[in-house]
């Protein structure tokens, strides 16, 4: 009898030893719960990087790059949306005015224009980025070669007007009016059979430790001529405060119409090409193909570079190794050999 008093006192202990223990379990689960998560360090907390702004972010990373022609003449100023592109090619197109080739994918403004027409060497370089090419209107023949050549493209005047993928504004006449929605892109992109997603390779971009060091001539304004000095011209003066170059139109502030942002940029990547007129129209063909000469101009310096086409992709390079860009918006000008990008820009510390 005593043995079996023994054995139940035993067991009872037991029981509530390891009730104790659960419950004390149960308290300890209760506390971390209350805990704050550990958020992690620097970078760490980002998921993703957009691949031409080189911007980290926790969003996805995957819409497919949306490249839109925009004009540039001056009855087209201010134009909508340039401040939320990533990368802008300003090209000439005739004469002494130069067009936009403005390319869209970690930021998508609602309304992007005015629109203007496609030239070869625009949609080549869209293709280079895998972008869906937005414009409004074509010479047959380039018209034939955006068809044959597969390009992803989308041609305003086919939904001209439409009031979804393109609006006639009333403020301004045509050619300049035609305004491209682009919050409608993938979905009439989709209905085309285009892909609307893609992965995309980054370029490639500077750390905050290289950034400190970079060394080069200051530059604190820079301005390219496309023409002579009556004819069109485009100045980038720096802000020491914000690390960025104001962008400028003959001397007019370039802003936002609809949000009145100053256009600024953090790389300013000027490249000689060789230009050639090929018709009566004054139409040209650009060769983005070869690589030459060039400047790349970050917080406030300039270092004299080349430039390579690699993969469709324009880059700057320095003694045959890829240079990284600023993160942030790039606009790269182009100007012709003749009279050269020496002749085109002027750069000083003023």
């Amino acid at each position: 009898m005593k043995k079996l008093l023994l054995l139940t006192l035993t067991v009872f202990v037991l029981a509530l030893a390891a009730c104790s223990s659960d419950n004390q379990a149960s308290d300890d689960n209760k506390e971390k719960d209350n805990v704050p998560e550990q958020q992690p360090e620097g970078n760490d907390r980002y998921a993703a990087t957009f691949p031409f702004s080189g911007i980290e972010t926790d969003e996805s990373v995957d819409n497919r790059t949306i490249g839109v022609m925009i004009n540039n003449h001056a009855a087209a100023r201010p134009q909508s949306g340039l401040s939320e592109a990533d990368i802008v090619f300003e090209i000439l197109a005739e004469g002494t005015i130069t067009r936009f080739l403005a390319l869209y994918q970690s930021e998508l403004p609602e309304v992007v224009g005015p629109v203007r027409s496609a030239r070869e060497y625009y949609f080549e370089l869209a293709e280079g980025y895998d972008a869906i090419y937005v414009y409004h209107g074509a010479a047959d023949f380039v018209n034939d070669m955006i068809v044959n050549r597969g390009i992803n493209f989308l041609n305003g005047s086919t939904y001209d007007n439409d009031g979804i993928l393109f609006k006639r504004e009333s403020f301004r006449k045509a050619p300049h009016n035609s305004y491209l929605q682009l919050g409608a892109v993938y979905d009439v992109a989709s209905t085309k059979g285009y892909e609307t997603t893609s992965t995309q390779e980054s370029l490639n971009f500077l750390t905050e430790e290289k950034i400190e060091t970079l060394d080069g001539e200051k530059a604190a304004q820079v301005k390219v001529e496309y023409g002579d000095n009556t004819s069109e011209s485009v100045e980038y003066t720096y802000d020491e405060a914000s690390g960025k170059y104001a962008r400028s139109s003959n001397g007019e502030p370039s802003v936002d119409l609809n949000t009145e942002t100053a256009i600024q940029v953090d790389n300013v990547f000027i490249v000689e090409a060789f230009h050639e007129v090929i018709d009566d129209s004054g139409r040209r063909a650009i060769d983005l193909k070869t690589g030459g000469d060039g400047y790349l101009i970050q917080k406030g310096q300039v270092q004299e570079i080349q430039w390579e086409n690699k993969d469709g992709r324009i880059i700057p390079v320095k003694d045959g190794q890829p240079i990284g860009l600023v993160p942030g918006k790039t606009w790269v000008n182009v100007v012709p050999t003749d009279p050269g990008i020496k002749q085109s820009v002027t750069i000083s510390n003023e």
